[in-house]
C-alpha cells in the first residue's frame, strides 16, 4: 500500500497518491508497466509517437480495465524533415564497412522506426478518450489543437531541457513543466535550440525553472532512487518523472540485450547520441557509438536515421550483441533495482517520505 504524502500540486490536481510519474518510453513500455505505477499510486503513462491510433485505443482499454487512476498519454511534436536522399547516402557509406563484416548488402532498405506528431488523428482520438492528462515532447501541437486537447479536460504536461523552454511552455499554454536535465535517458525533449553541451543538469535546471514560472514543476533526469526524489522536491519540484530505473522491471518492453547492459551500467558510459534517430538522445556506449559519433554530422534528419542501422542491429542483435542498437538510459542506469514495477514505485515512495521526514525532522 502507498504511503501517505503531504498533498502537492501534481497529487491534489490529478487525485495520486504518489508524486511519481512513470515516464513515457516508446518502444519500452506499453500499457502493462502503466497499470503497475497506476496500482501504486503513481501516474502511469502509455507513449503514443510509435503506436497507431487504433493501437493507443486498444492500450488505454487495457489500462481502464486494469486500474481507475489517471492515465497519461505522450505524444512527440517534432516537425517532420523532408526526404534527404543525399544525407541517406552519406549515411550508408558510413556504414558499408559494417555491413561488409556482416555479409550483407550495403543497399539494403529497412525501415526505420515511425514516430508520428501529434496531429488530427491524435487530437481527436484525446477527444474521444479524455486522458486524464497528455503530455508533449519537443515542444507543443499548434495553438489550436492544443485548446482542443485542453478542451476535453487533459492537464497538459510538456518536456522543457531549458528556463527558456520552460518560459515558452508557460506562455503557450501548459498546466505543468517537466524539467528535463541533461541525465535524463532518452530523447532530449529539446525545441528551441539544438546545442545540447548548454543544457543544465537536474539539480541546476529545477530550482531556476521553478523561479522562472508560476507553474508546478516536475523534476526528471538522473533521478535513480529515493535519494534523488528527495533532493528534488527539496529544489522546489511537485513531482518527479522516472525512466530508466523502470526499464529494469518485469513489466518493461526492452530485451534481453538492454536488460544486460543496464546490469553493468555505470555513471560514465552513457553518451548524448544522434545516430539511432537523427535527434539527441542519451544512451549507453556501444561499439557504433564509440566509432562513429556520438554526435554525427552524418546522421540523416530525425527519425530516419534508424532505417540504416536496422539490418545491423539485427543482424548483430541475432549474434547476441548490442552494438548496433539504441540502448537508452540515463545516468542514474546502475542504481536501477530489478524489481515489478508495483513494488517498486511504492518502495520509491515510503522511502523518499522517510528521508523528506527526517531531513524536515517530523
Amino acid at each position: 500500500m502507498a504511503p501517505t504524502w503531504p498533498r502537492h500540486e501534481l497529487t491534489e490536481r490529478l487525485g495520486l497518491s504518489l508524486p511519481l510519474i512513470q515516464a513515457p518510453m516508446a518502444g519500452a513500455n506499453d500499457a502493462r508497466l502503466a497499470i503497475a505505477v497506476s496500482r501504486a499510486g503513481g501516474l502511469g503513462s502509455i507513449p503514443c509517437a510509435m503506436s497507431s491510433v487504433e493501437a493507443i485505443e486498444q492500450q488505454v482499454a487495457r489500462f481502464r480495465e486494469a486500474s481507475r487512476g489517471p492515465l497519461n498519454l505522450n505524444f512527440f511534436c517534432h516537425t517532420p524533415s523532408p526526404p534527404a536522399p543525399e544525407a541517406q547516402r552519406k549515411w550508408r557509406e558510413a556504414l558499408a564497412p559494417y555491413y561488409r563484416e556482416t555479409g550483407l548488402d550495403p543497399d539494403q532498405q529497412a525501415p526505420a522506426a515511425q514516430r508520428e506528431p501529434f496531429g488530427e488523428a491524435h487530437c481527436a482520438l484525446v477527444e474521444r478518450l479524455r486522458p486524464e492528462v497528455v503530455s508533449f515532447h519537443f515542444g507543443l501541437p499548434e495553438a489550436g489543437l492544443l485548446e482542443r486537447v485542453k478542451a476535453a479536460g487533459c492537464t497538459v504536461l510538456a518536456s522543457a531541457t531549458t528556463v527558456a523552454e520552460g518560459r515558452w511552455l508557460e506562455t503557450h499554454g501548459v498546466d505543468m513543466v517537466i524539467a528535463q536535465g541533461a541525465e535524463a535517458g532518452g530523447h532530449r525533449g529539446i525545441f528551441l535550440s539544438a546545442d545540447v553541451d548548454r543544457q543544465p543538469g537536474t539539480l541546476a535546471l529545477v530550482p531556476q525553472l521553478v523561479d522562472a514560472v508560476r507553474l508546478p514543476v516536475i523534476a526528471a533526469g538522473g533521478i535513480g532512487d529515493a535519494r534523488g526524489i528527495a533532493a528534488a522536491f527539496a529544489l522546489g519540484a511537485c513531482g518527479v518523472q522516472l525512466g530508466t530505473v523502470y526499464l529494469a522491471t518485469p513489466e518493461s518492453l526492452i530485451g534481453d540485450i538492454h536488460r544486460a547492459a543496464l546490469q553493468n551500467a555505470r555513471d560514465d558510459n552513457t553518451v548524448i547520441t544522434n545516430l539511432f534517430s537523427g535527434r539527441p538522445a542519451r544512451g549507453l556506449v556501444n561499439r557504433v557509438v564509440g566509432e562513429l559519433g556520438p554526435l554525427s554530422p552524418l546522421a540523416p534528419p530525425f527519425p530516419s536515421a534508424g532505417g540504416a542501422l536496422a539490418p545491423l542491429k539485427q543482424a548483430f542483435e541475432a549474434r547476441g550483441s548490442g552494438d548496433f542498437s539504441s540502448l537508452w538510459a540515463g545516468q542514474a542506469a546502475a542504481l536501477a533495482r530489478e524489481l515489478d514495477a508495483e513494488t517498486l514505485t511504492i518502495r520509491l515512495g515510503e522511502e523518499a517520505l522517510a528521508r523528506l521526514r527526517a531531513l524536515s525532522g517530523v
